[in-house]
């Protein structure tokens, strides 16, 4: 297996186990085969699944086809950082994503803004707003608290969440999941009032001084992947996400 075929496949398992990890603490049934994942969200949270091999077999692709058709309510996301399938004859459309990893290396400069590690209920609140308003969470708008980071999600392992704040202001939050390989940073926000003011470097400053020793993935959107590339990340596939 080359370098970059492991650091997809590191990638994708921390994927996994973030979406793992969101779905046991919202109760949501897991299906997980070697082939696929499946997080049988809430009408809101939706059908989550992610394609966790580059060769699934014919029956685990059998089985991922049948729970799209079965979805009865709420959206349907399914991410194939392989390339592996084509589900537009289930109606779904499909967008491309950079998966990007950063090797341990030389050090950043230390965030000059106020970057608080989450370990109370009412700073789990706070994150959850952030994120599902900054990084705009549309099925999770009204908002109503603890449907995307329970309480519970506090007490789990590996999973941490993370505040910042710019002049005494709430400005942004991500969270972060280290499996034992790899780290992954997940939903980089910043709110809208204090965009293009260089938050979102200094909360990954931040994130990847917490995260050091260990290579850190993340799956950026084009908009976002100027910054990541300026951090030392490289692009090493183009993920396709069906919805």
């Amino acid at each position: 297996m080359t370098d970059q075929a492991t650091s997809l496949q590191l990638a994708v398992h921390n994927a996994a186990t973030f979406w793992c990890a969101l779905g046991e603490t919202r109760g949501n049934q897991i299906v997980r085969r070697p082939g696929f994942l499946c997080v049988h969200g809430s009408e809101r949270g939706g059908m989550r699944m992610m394609v966790l091999s580059a060769e699934p077999s014919s029956d685990d692709l059998a089985e991922l086809t049948a729970l799209i058709k079965g979805r009865a309510d709420g959206k349907v996301t399914v991410e194939d950082a392989f390339g592996v399938v084509d589900l537009s004859a289930l109606g779904l459309t499909s967008r491309q994503l950079p998966v990007m990893i950063r090797q341990p290396g030389a050090a950043l400069p230390p965030s000059s803004l106020e970057v608080t590690r989450v370990e109370l209920p009412e700073q789990l609140e706070q994150a959850e707003r952030t994120v599902v308003h900054g990084f705009a969470l549309e099925n999770f708008q009204p908002y109503q608290l603890g449907q995307v980071f329970p309480a519970s999600l506090l007490a789990r392992d590996g999973i941490d969440l993370f505040l910042i704040s710019r002049d005494g202001t709430l400005a942004g939050a991500c969270m972060t999941v280290a499996d034992g390989s790899v780290g992954g940073v997940y939903w980089v926000t910043t709110l809208p009032e204090h965009r293009s003011r260089g938050v979102g470097r200094e909360l990954m400053y931040a994130v990847l001084a917490y995260l050091k020793d260990q290579p850190v993935t993340l799956s950026a959107s084009r908009a976002g992947k100027p910054l990541y590339d300026s951090l030392g990340f490289t692009e090493i596939a183009s993920s396709t996400w069906w919805a």
